[in-house]
């Protein structure tokens, strides 16, 4: 049976004072006072940390026990994998609990980024790219790689990225936790100027997720002591797709990695994309959202436009996407992000999302991507109780 969330926490996400080390204990309290448990009764630790030089801090997996030291003497474990990082530390984490490993397991995501300049964040975020071939380029460049593909078979959709920009950026007004809570237009996103010029062509500023610091927990039970906690979100089903590093092998029209992911994940809980209420996907760039909408099986591939025209991923429409603002707006520390979605996930689940809070929201998606839709992780959650 698969594991449930019964606590968690999340750290606004912003440029933060403190250090990686603070945002890791913050998180460790609050989720262990969150789930109602003591750090005794945790069996292992695992904690998602991407780094690649923007932190000097290469072996944080003890830091953890910094919050509690009743944490000592736990297995504790750094993952990486990119921009699932966080997502990788969670799966790994269920993976021991279905084991028979593990019954109680906390995961962490956490990530500083903002004590480094722009330049130096994005040649620390390039090394999740292909260097053979892609070494030097920045990730709006990969991405705008995919944009530019997009457009010469499909036409210019520049329009419906700044509508998903707008978007998420109305959504973030109402996340407390969001880097940025503004809601700058469509009209502005969807005009190139001295405020919004282009990043890599075709790809505008508010086209590119933010740089931001943060962190996120959650306490991960298995399914034979999920009912001894006050509420609980479970994994209805979960997938995993790693797919080949470089891009000059891969279907760039295709997003194959992230339609394998969402196809496995919705064939092991029996769904559609249809079936869901909501879902946080990963737009660390708007043509990652827009691809996803085709890659979940909304729109034909090259008719991502046909969704964003009938409102559908709009927060009153049949399917809202990244109700929490999305990386978009509620920012992108990269370590955090996989483990921030699923807490997103798990607080509509449970009807604690405050303002974002989805009506009747009973069962949700997290899609979580590390590089250039290499390394895909797929969630369907369901409230327990």
């Amino acid at each position: 049976m698969n594991p449930s969330i019964v606590g968690w926490a999340h750290t606004p996400f912003g440029r933060l004072d403190g250090t990686l080390e603070d945002l890791i204990v913050t998180v460790t309290r609050d989720a262990i006072a969150n789930a109602g448990i003591t750090a005794a009764d945790v069996d292992g630790v695992w904690l998602g940390h991407f780094n690649s030089g923007l932190v000097s801090d290469g072996f944080p997996a003890s830091l953890p026990i910094q919050a509690e030291q009743d944490l000592r003497w736990k297995p504790a474990t750094r993952l990486e994998n990119a921009c699932a990082s966080g997502s990788a530390a969670l799966y790994s984490a269920a993976t021991a609990i279905r084991a028979g490993e593990a019954k109680i397991a906390l995961v962490i995501g956490a990530e500083k980024m903002t004590n480094k300049s722009t330049k130096d964040v994005g040649i620390a975020l390039g090394g999740a790219s292909y260097q053979r071939e892609e070494a030097g380029k920045t990730f709006p460049e990969i991405f705008a790689m995919y944009a530019a593909a997009y457009f010469e078979a499909f036409g210019d959709h520049s329009g419906d990225l700044a509508m998903i920009a707008a978007k998420n950026h109305r959504n973030g007004v109402k996340n407390p936790l969001a880097h940025m809570r503004k809601d700058v237009g469509f009209d502005f996103c969807n005009t190139v100027s001295d405020k919004n010029p282009i990043v890599a062509d075709p790809l505008r500023v508010t086209d590119c997720s933010l740089i931001s610091d943060g962190a996120a927990a959650v306490i991960l039970v298995a399914d034979d002591v999920a009912a001894d906690f006050e509420r609980a979100v479970t994994f209805r089903s979960m997938a995993h797709v790693q797919d080949i590093l470089p891009m000059s092998q891969r279907n760039l029209l295709g997003f194959e990695g992230p339609a394998r992911a969402f196809a496995t994940a919705f064939d092991k809980a029996g769904i559609t994309a249809t079936d869901l209420d909501f879902a946080e996907v990963h737009d660390c760039f708007t043509i990652a959202e827009l691809l996803c909408y085709e890659a979940m099986g909304l729109a034909e591939t090259g008719k991502g436009s046909d969704v964003i025209a009938a409102g559908t991923t709009f927060p009153d429409g049949d399917l809202p996407v990244n109700l929490s603002g999305g990386l978009k707006s509620k920012g992108h520390p990269v370590g955090a992000t996989g483990v921030s979605m699923h807490v997103m996930a798990a607080m509509q689940l449970a009807g604690e999302a405050g303002e974002l809070q989805k009506d009747g929201a009973e069962l949700g998606c997290v899609f979580n991507m590390g590089g250039s839709g290499v390394a895909n992780y797929c969630s369907v959650l369901e409230r327990r109780n």
